[in-house]
């Protein structure tokens, strides 16, 4: 029996069982079945436009890759792994449907621009879809900020009691990461938005073809234009696959943080139940599987990203055999984080929020007291004696075991002559909050102002 391959006739003897298996690519690229026929059906058009295939051949085409893509859809195609990949398995199909105006298809490319094509054209939608979630995360972030911009809580440094913040301010720093990934997400997508298609296997082809026209069929932006690059470039899945690094390190901090909250010896917050499990021993436990995950598959992801830049390490030019471990890294970087921010999305509306909680651990790690020590700059001590002004009175009211607001007027002047009655009034978390009003800060007039910022920019 002849062999099925495309380029069986250079062989002697037929593929081994265990190398087919090995070397076939069809079980997970045939999730590209669709980019594929919709780059198949533009280099078609732009061979009928070249002269280069008649219009019964592409009216042919035409109606055999409808029926292809039915036949996908409705879970009848039979793929098969003699035909290696996605690409033989969806041109043999056709031949079957129409014969001789099948095999045409072909002319003028290879697989190597071909595949290269496909993952462009995937990897486009992939990123067209992130960067929606990304917007979808936002506005749950916002809406949380919005209902707590003026609820208080310590903000940390090293893990301990810095300064008061509020949890609306807080929220807005992951917005603002995730304005920063969404950034990077669409400022990638320009680099992935130019057409290999026309580099044929890695020199070009003979035939009269277009390449702009077949850019313009596809929207892509322009052409890549050396064929050598063309076919054996894989920056851009590297750079969406960082991008995807940052989006989930970002979160995996937030996760953090809602670990942390939702402790009981911190009771910070919340997470509604549908996102927590319980345990199958201990009948009391409310376990934050979701953050915990999120947390987890962010190492995944960067996984992915080394496996990738190891994968092109040293590569010689062109194609290599190499470049088809590109994709089950890549296809599940965006499974993971399309997953991810779906999620996430949902859970951060199903947060509630403590304030006693949050604002009881502001009143217990003296996080006003920056605010004293510049109160006693303003009043027109050199700010490194206020300093050590500030940290005898904290020593002091420690010693206590109260708050710097708790101490009488007469204990705080006998640090300085300099402290007057107004002094209480700095000495809250909501007059260390109103006092920085200032664009970046965390006054809830600010936290107000960058919410409507945000929203408006969201739509």
């Amino acid at each position: 029996m002849q062999d099925s391959h495309a380029w069986s006739g250079r062989f002697s003897e037929p593929v081994s069982e265990l190398v087919k298996k090995y070397t076939a690519s069809v079980d997970f690229d045939k999730r590209l079945a669709e980019f594929d026929i919709e780059g198949s059906l533009a280099h078609a058009a732009m061979l009928n436009k070249a002269g280069v295939l008649s219009d019964d051949d592409l009216a042919a085409i035409r109606r055999g890759m409808a029926e292809i893509i039915d036949e996908i859809r409705a879970g009848a195609f039979a793929w098969s792994v003699d035909l290696e990949d996605v690409h033989m398995n969806v041109e043999r199909r056709l031949t079957d449907k129409i014969g001789d105006a099948g095999k045409r298809l072909h002319t003028g490319r290879s697989r190597n621009d071909q595949v290269a094509t496909d993952i462009r054209l995937w990897l486009r939608a992939q990123i067209d879809l992130i960067v929606g979630l990304i917007g979808e995360l936002q506005q749950s972030l916002l809406e949380l900020a919005e209902q707590h911009a003026d609820t208080v809580m310590p903000g940390f440094t090293h893990l301990q009691v810095a300064q008061p913040v509020t949890f609306g301010h807080h929220m807005l720093a992951y917005v603002e990461m995730l304005s920063r990934d969404a950034e990077r997400m669409s400022d990638c997508r320009k680099r992935v938005n130019r057409l290999p298609l026309g580099a044929a296997a890695l020199a070009g082809t003979t035939f009269p073809i277009n390449r702009h026209y077949t850019a313009e069929l596809l929207g892509f932006d322009d052409v890549c234009h050396n064929s050598l690059d063309a076919v054996s470039d894989r920056d851009f899945a590297i750079e969406f696959t960082a991008a995807a690094s940052l989006v989930m390190v970002h979160l995996s901090r937030l996760s953090e943080e809602l670990i942390l909250w939702m402790s009981p010896r911190v009771g910070f917050i919340d997470i509604a139940d549908r996102f927590c499990t319980g345990s199958s021993i201990m009948p009391q436990k409310k376990n934050p599987d979701v953050p915990e995950l999120v947390r987890g598959k962010s190492g995944r992801v960067v996984g992915h990203l080394i496996a990738l830049v190891t994968l092109m390490k040293a590569q010689p030019l062109a194609y290599n055999k190499d470049n088809q471990e590109d994709k089950e890294p890549l296809f599940d970087t965006a499974d993971t984080l399309i997953d991810t921010l779906r999620i996430y999305a949902d859970m951060m509306r199903g947060v509630t929020v403590k304030p006693a909680a949050m604002r009881a651990a502001v009143l217990q790690g003296f996080a006003t007291a920056t605010d004293l020590a510049d109160y006693l700059v303003k009043k027109g001590l050199p700010f490194r004696d206020s300093h050590e002004v500030v940290a005898l009175a904290v020593r002091f009211a420690e010693g206590r075991q109260v708050d710097l607001a708790d101490l009488s007027l007469a204990e705080l002047q006998q640090f300085s002559p300099l402290i007057a009655e107004d002094i209480y009034q700095v000495l809250t978390p909501e007059g260390s909050l109103a006092q920085r009003d200032h664009v970046g800060g965390t006054a809830p007039k600010q936290v107000r102002a960058q919410i409507a910022r945000h929203k408006a920019r969201l739509g």
